[in-house]
């Protein structure tokens, strides 16, 4: 007798169905055919025992099991559920009526019990748009296949379950969630908030301009200063995610397997902060079996580099080209896949090996020429994509023992909020491009004019601080976005001067 059941692959961040044709015959063989990998092909001892413990058996007949498109390599044991099934309906050990209108996913143990699987956010829209009725999945990834609507999603946690639903008429527990109820409710909830920050009011108002225009930030400063304190903090002020970005990032999530257990939808912004030694591949992703890497974990949100220079140089150059064009494309001899990464770049650097140069207090100890090493460690062409450098200094006991909160984050993201509705406005023409710091040259001449006295201000600075030639974009840029808090049309001198002192990195003599 042959059965079709429904499976799912992932690739990317997207899904294709899977059709697995079982067909049962006479004879005492078993056989897997459609590119299934090692752990596909194991299923069978798993499916075995499971089948035994569900009251069940794996028959002595000839099976013959087709997974299509036969093209594809299949990966993974999630496909022990659609597999066992199978088996089951082509040897009549349950009723195959209906099998086909849902989609299966789910790795066996040998007890029968489901294990989870990644992935279940883009089967689930995948099984939408090709019209299934409904997904049987581990329960412990039901919440989050339940924020797609219109199909039904239920929780398994046993294969005994789903064979008495399909051969006694069981009825199972529907999970349902109110996806727009989940998102709204823990919209911007952050367990940090600039409140807390003491001092450092330059610092802030630097972020506050960097997460209004979208535009990349270093800072510099001894250790202790709060560099990373008031890193964890940039999400707080940024735009809140829209329900199709809190989507998209929760696909990728999933499909990493990053997901928190029981939670079913991303709703606040990403911050991801990898350590030092991490390595290219886990930074924009690939491997043998291509998965999303830090920057794609950081889509809509956030990523955090501390101690820059102690990145490996290679892992530092190879994002140079997903900030240019906010996606990673991983290719490989037989196919290719696309992550999104879309983020906002924060790093963080001592000024020199041991930490104290410029400091107001303590002595540097490096020797000449070191602290130049130190900084040559960054790349030239990375720092181009920066567009605020901002030099960190200590809290004073004073500021540190004062009793009086800062501004909270709620204010100032009203703010960057306002200053990004501006800029959707300006560059609706422009479907890639939706803040300051995206613009490229054509439309900084368009939209970044200074008057006479801003020219002889950029001159002045540029001969006096000698300030590279790649500063020159940058300041007006960021001018742009100063503006832009200030509901101001054209750029001002004051404009200007702010932008100008956020570009400590580039001046000739910043090092000694």
């Amino acid at each position: 007798m042959l059965v079709k059941t429904f499976g799912s692959a992932v690739f990317g961040v997207s899904a294709a169905t899977i059709t697995i044709e079982v067909n049962s015959d006479k004879g005492a063989s078993m056989a897997i055919v459609g590119l299934p990998d090692t752990a596909v092909k194991e299923a069978q001892q798993r499916i075995r025992s499971a089948l035994a413990q569900a009251g069940m058996q794996l028959p002595v007949r000839s099976i013959t099991i087709n997974m299509a498109p036969a093209d594809v390599r299949k990966e993974g044991s999630a496909y022990d559920l659609p597999l066992a099934i199978g088996i089951l309906a082509a040897t009549e050990q349950i009723k195959c009526e209906g099998i086909g209108d849902y989609v299966m996913m789910g790795e066996l143990s040998l007890d029968g019990g489901l294990r989870p699987i990644s992935g279940v956010l883009p089967i689930a829209i995948q099984a939408r748009k090709e019209g299934f009725r409904g997904m049987f999945i581990p329960v412990q990834n039901a919440r989050e296949a339940a924020i797609v609507n219109d199909i039904e999603v239920y929780g398994i946690s046993h294969i005994s379950e789903l064979i008495a639903f399909f051969q006694e008429g069981k009825v199972l527990d529907r999970t349902i969630v109110n996806t727009r109820e989940e998102f709204y409710n823990r919209l911007d909830k952050y367990p940090v908030d600039f409140a807390d920050v003491k001092g450092q009011e330059n610092i802030k108002r630097a972020f506050e301009i960097a997460a209004a225009g979208g535009h990349n930030v270093i800072l510099v400063g001894p250790p202790g200063a709060g560099k990373t304190m008031l890193a964890k903090r940039l999400p707080t002020i940024l735009p809140p995610l829209n329900l199709a970005e809190a989507l998209e990032t929760t696909k990728i999530h999933s499909v990493a397997g990053k997901l928190r257990k029981n939670e079913a939808l991303i709703s606040t912004r990403p911050f991801r902060a990898p350590h030092h030694t991490i390595s290219d591949v886990a930074l924009v992703g690939g491997g043998s079996f291509p998965q999303p890497g830090e920057i794609s974990l950081a889509h809509h949100g956030v990523l955090f580099l501390d101690e820059l220079p102690e990145f490996k140089r290679t892992v530092l150059e190879v994002m140079r080209q997903p900030l240019e064009d906010r996606v990673v494309t991983i290719s490989r001899s037989r196919f290719s896949v696309e992550y999104p990464a879309s983020f906002m770049l924060i790093a963080s650097m001592n000024p020199c090996p041991c930490g104290f140069y410029n400091h107001p207090e303590k002595e540097c100890v490096c020797g000449p020429g070191v602290v130049q090493k130190y900084l040559n460690k960054v790349s030239g062409p990375l720092l181009d994509r920066i567009d605020i450098h901002i030099e960190v200094t200590p809290v004073t006991y004073e500021q540190l023992a004062e009793s009086r909160r800062g501004e909270g984050s709620a204010a100032i993201r009203a703010r960057v909020i306002e200053s990004r509705t501006l800029q959707e406005d300006r560059f609706q023409q422009h479907a890639s491009i939706y803040c300051n710091a995206q613009m490229d040259s054509k439309l900084i001449k368009e939209h970044c004019g200074i008057d006479e006295s801003g020219h002889v201000l950029m001159k002045n600075a540029m001969s006096r601080l000698k300030l590279s030639a790649r500063a020159y974009d940058r300041i007006l840029k960021v001018a742009r976005t100063i503006a832009d808090l200030e509901k101001s049309g054209p750029i001002r001198t004051h404009h200007l001067a702010e932008a100008i002192q956020y570009r400590s990195l580039d001046r000739e003599n910043w090092a000694g």
